[in-house]
């Protein structure tokens, strides 16, 4: 009896041996399923094996998570150390995402290094803000033909802001240094990898991001504006008309034009109820909205206009 029990065992054990789907492991697109159904534990929980394992992908994405504080704590040393991971094995986005921090925390001359990096790989966002700090001498020498080239490549790949700092540098550099420019583009834009260059890891899809401040604008040129999420974009925080902290727009050599992008902005969900504020600086005028209670709520305004392609920073009222 108890040899045909043990037959009978065996049996039933292999049957189910048989059906049962073997284990797989996980894989960062499991993670970004789980982030695009607001189960950001899960998908951090996902991400930080095989970002540990050296998957740049998985470092990028979880340094994402750092960076908003879902699924941990915020944390920018965590996330800084991530996103350099990744950036280091060659993660395009990484590159452009850290500098953009680095630039946000006051870190220049390493957020150039980044910013320059992604440039020089066609990213536009990285081509706007790298192009725009060469124009205005803001982290990096004033160079504004190489300002232009930068530019006028990321216009071309059809980023609007870009396409509005290529207007505003049109109205102040000569033709000459444009046309230089414009032949420089286009002597990058066909250039090939150097050889054995890394390819930048490719993501099926990444997390929200809240963009960091962008760097602030210098007359003339409006900044840029940062990574844009490819999921629905941070909430702004509750506007108060009446607080200390405002947000800048751009910089503009015809007050008209300012005017302009507060009409085309007033009713958006981050500026209604608030004033513009036109400040004259030499021969350009900056736009600032006004009547925000804080920093974090100035800057959660920026995030919501900045995920739409919106340059935007907070500044201190005075």
């Amino acid at each position: 009896m108890k040899l045909i029990r043990f037959s009978l065992l065996t049996v039933i054990a292999a049957s189910i041996a048989a059906v049962s789907p073997a284990w797989e492991p996980k894989t960062v697109r499991d993670g970004i399923a789980a982030w695009q159904r607001a189960d950001y534990a899960s998908a951090v929980a996902i991400w930080k094996p095989l970002a540990e394992k050296g998957d740049a992908d998985a470092a990028f994405n979880l340094g994402q998570a750092y960076r908003l504080g879902r699924g941990v704590s915020i944390d920018l040393a965590q996330a800084q150390a991530w996103l350099g991971k990744a950036a280091n094995a060659g993660h395009l986005d990484a590159q452009t995402t850290l500098g953009l921090l680095l630039f946000d925390s006051g870190s220049r001359e390493a957020a150039m290094g980044w910013l320059k990096k992604a440039a020089e790989r066609g990213e536009p966002r990285a081509m706007l803000v790298y192009g725009t700090a060469l124009f205005n001498g803001d982290g990096a020498p004033r160079d504004p033909l190489m300002a232009y080239a930068y530019v006028s490549r990321a216009a071309a790949q059809g980023l609007e802001p870009a396409k509005t700092t290529l207007e505003q540098m049109d109205q102040i550099l000569p033709v000459d240094i444009r046309r230089r420019g414009v032949e420089i583009a286009l002597q990058k834009a066909a250039e090939k990898p150097a050889p054995g260059a890394k390819a930048p890891a490719k993501v099926a899809a990444k997390p929200a991001t809240k963009p960091a401040a962008p760097p602030a604008a210098k007359p003339p040129v409006k900044v840029a504006s940062k990574p844009a999420a490819p999921t629905p974009a941070e909430k702004p925080s509750k506007a108060v008309p009446n607080g200390s902290w405002r947000i800048q727009l751009g910089a503009f050599s015809q007050k008209s034009s300012a005017e302009a992008l507060y009409r085309k902005l007033s009713s958006s969900a981050p500026i209604a109820g608030h004033p513009a504020i036109y400040v004259a600086a030499g021969a350009v005028t900056r736009l600032q909205v006004g009547g925000y209670a804080s920093r974090a709520a100035a800057s959660a305004a920026c995030s919501a206009l900045s995920s739409k392609g919106q340059a935007c920073f907070p500044v201190a009222g005075k």
